[in-house]
């Protein structure tokens, strides 16, 4: 039986506390806009940890106008001749904006150190430049987050499975995942030398305990509003306008246009 400390949170307990912190989530984005202020969050962590489903619960009741999600594709053949951080360098956030990084410039420390995608001479590189560009972020005044998510093997390997089952899911689960099984060891050294050579002051990493989805959402919730000094802003006052009196329009046939079938009908 497991303890108190790692049992499922219970979905009602977790529902209510998720709506109570997304609703300070909408205040933090308008104190964000009205203050000019510019985050970024990382998320980062091993295949099926969890990041995923805390970034839509992050995101879910946000203004996409202001808080965006950037989850890049593999880097094309020119962007391999680039400065490593240069394409991420363009998706940062201007004033009023919140950037989410599903993945992020960390890939350069995970899997492309583990499979071989760049040398070693890089990869160091990339450890050596990381705490600097990751500084000067911060010495601009960008208010930087990261977080590390962390989950077991035998947890990744349930979640694996279920994807396989799972056709809604099934696209989450690639070769590249497969593989990260039989490479765990190589991805926790990786890890591990990338939090000596990252885990600075100015932007420190923050573990994310993710067997169990709920808490891991919630803890990483809680811990991101308590980090930001944000206080809540007033909403401009609304009224609804009196609705004028009709002028003659008249709405034009129904069968002139094209409506979609009762799909729901048939249910």
């Amino acid at each position: 039986m497991a303890d108190k400390k790692t049992a499922t949170l219970p979905r009602a307990a977790y529902e209510r506390e998720l709506l109570r912190l997304q609703t300070e989530l909408v205040k933090l984005q308008e104190w964000v806009r009205a203050e000019g202020a510019r985050l970024v969050i990382v998320f980062e962590g091993r295949d099926a940890a969890g990041k995923g489903g805390t970034i839509k619960r992050v995101s879910e009741h946000l203004n996409p106008r202001i808080a965006r999600t950037v989850a890049l594709p593999k880097p094309t053949e020119r962007e391999r001749t680039q400065w490593y951080f240069q394409r991420y360098v363009e998706h940062l956030p201007a004033a009023g904006e919140i950037v989410l990084f599903d993945r992020s410039w960390y890939n350069r420390a995970g899997v492309e150190r583990v499979m071989g995608f760049c040398t070693k001479e890089e990869h160091q590189l990339f450890l050596r430049q990381c705490p600097i560009f990751e500084r000067m972020l911060v010495e601009e005044g960008i208010l930087l987050r990261k977080y590390w998510f962390s989950v077991s093997d035998a947890e990744q390997q349930k979640r694996f499975r279920r994807r396989l089952k799972d056709p809604t899911r099934r696209w989450k689960l690639s070769a590249m995942d497969l593989e990260s099984i039989t490479r765990w060891e190589a991805y926790s050294r990786a890890k591990d030398e990338m939090l000596v050579h990252t885990d600075v002051s100015e932007a420190p990493w923050y573990i994310v305990e993710s067997d169990d989805k709920r808490r891991a959402r919630l803890n990483m919730i809680a811990h991101l509003l308590g980090s930001v000094p944000y206080k809540e802003v007033s909403p401009p006052v609304l009224e609804l306008p009196p609705r004028p009196p009709s002028t003659g329009y008249v709405r034009p046939p129904r069968d002139l246009q094209t409506y979609v079938p009762d799909h729901a009908a048939g249910l």
